[in-house]
């Protein structure tokens, strides 16, 4: 997937398509959907425009790779903590995987799905649509696993998985929005801190 020798309508494509990938990610992680217009995103990956119509498709199509790509990557920590043993952990790991990961970088801090969400034209529809279903998937599974703790006791039988998962979503997003307006990696755990202090499913 990343050969640089892959052929297009008969000519050698001269990139990395991992490397081109990684790079769109990054700016659309900086700049969201919207914000992020084509010269920015071929400059940032070096190559031309047919080049990327070739290699990926539209823009629409090289942020749904971009958006798998950062789903894979940096926010893969949310995958993970549905492994956890417990729904207390499973919390914790995406609280404290939200604050990591929303301040990796001075260059971007925030979350991609979040900074991607702020498309307002109707241009941008479709990106704010496939991100609206990428953040309901994410709650599905959550309310899935805060079930599965339900049955087998490890939360109480009166708990509520789907209040608990809304709620431990909106505080994930809403660390990666403070993030973004500037708030740092100590400021951002006393968030997550508090939460899980508060932890009474």
């Amino acid at each position: 997937m990343g050969d640089s020798r892959s052929t297009v309508m008969g000519r050698p494509r001269e990139f990395d398509i991992d490397e081109a990938l990684e790079r769109a990610m990054q700016v659309f992680w900086e700049r969201g959907y919207e914000g992020a217009t084509l010269s920015d995103l071929t400059g940032a990956m070096g190559i031309t425009k047919p080049s990327m119509y070739a290699a990926f498709g539209n823009k629409e199509q090289l942020f749904r790779r971009a958006l798998e790509r950062y789903a894979e990557g940096p926010a893969s920590y949310a995958t993970r903590a549905l492994e956890e043993p417990t729904a207390r952990g499973v919390a914790e790991a995406l609280l404290r995987g939200a604050v990591r990961t929303t301040t990796l970088s001075e260059g971007h801090p925030g979350c991609l799905t979040v900074q991607g969400a702020l498309a307002s034209s109707d241009g941008s529809r479709p990106a704010h649509d496939l991100l609206v279903g990428w953040r309901n998937d994410a709650g599905l599974r959550l309310e899935e696993r805060f079930q599965r703790a339900v049955d087998e006791g490890d939360l109480p039988r009166d708990a509520d998985p789907v209040r608990l998962a809304r709620y431990i979503m909106t505080v994930a997003f809403g660390i990666a929005v403070q993030a973004a307006g500037g708030l740092g990696h100590d400021e951002l755990q006393e968030i997550a801190d508090t939460a899980l202090r508060s932890w009474q499913p």
